[in-house]
């Protein structure tokens, strides 16, 4: 049968899998492949696995248990090898780089921050500051039927749009950065304007979230921020 696995950790990570179940429907039972110096959680992989709620869940509480006691690399959901020999061997080929990345991300967690702005604030906020946007806007309510108007006007706020928020995201990421360790950044889908996680050091942790909410309620209440963890470092293995 098929392995599924979830992390990679050192061998002496106490490995406290008691409670727990795997992915699949009834829960896959965990277990450990040991290396030399590695080991990684798995259990047996279900057949035509897929991301439904419970398996996320069961697949994120592994995560969540094992950073509790001490570093941990995650994989992401649905990794599948042929069987523990296979596991093995790969802690053994890259016992060098995954003991490398473990301390890289000791005493660290991830924090991911996504951002939007109101879409009506910021239009009020664009026609408002660029002349060109509210002179386009002005001669379309003035009742010109030029039907060059209103495309050009789409252009021109299209335009503001991305510049204001690569602006803003900038300045999102420049002053949360101080508090972090390591960033790796997203492109942003729908009103989102920000997408980034942020690999945060345990004792900066107080740092960080009081500077996210600091921005939060610099930037009021146009803006919404998301703010996600401490979660195992997906992003930076």
């Amino acid at each position: 049968m098929a392995v599924y696995v979830y992390s990679v950790v050192a061998i002496t990570h106490p490995q406290r899998l008691d409670g727990l179940g795997g992915v699949g429907d009834p829960p896959a039972p965990l277990r450990t492949v040991r290396g030399r110096k590695l080991s990684a959680v798995v259990s047996d992989a279900p057949e035509n696995l897929r991301p439904k709620r419970r398996d996320l869940g069961a697949h994120q509480a592994v995560q969540e248990r094992l950073m509790s006691d001490g570093t941990v690399l995650p994989l992401q959901f649905g990794f599948t090898t042929t069987d523990d020999d296979a596991v093995r061997e790969v802690l053994e080929e890259r016992t060098d780089e995954f003991t490398a990345r473990l301390e890289a991300l000791e005493g660290c967690a991830e924090y991911h921050l996504k951002a939007a702005q109101d879409e009506d604030a910021l239009l009020r906020e664009i026609l408002r500051e660029s002349d060109e946007a509210r002179g386009l806007n002005e001669e379309i309510r003035r009742g010109s039927n030029s039907p060059q108007l209103p495309l050009a006007l789409g252009e021109v706020i299209a335009q503001e749009v991305q510049a204001r928020h690569d602006r803003l995201a900038a300045g999102v990421v420049e002053v949360l950065r101080e508090f972090a360790r390591d960033e790796s950044a997203s492109p942003a889908a729908g009103d989102d304007f920000v997408n980034v996680s942020f690999l945060v050091d345990r004792d900066r942790e107080a740092k960080f979230l009081a500077a996210e909410q600091g921005l939060a309620a610099e930037l009021g209440d146009d803006f919404d921020l998301r703010l996600r963890g401490p979660l195992p470092p997906y992003s930076f293995i």
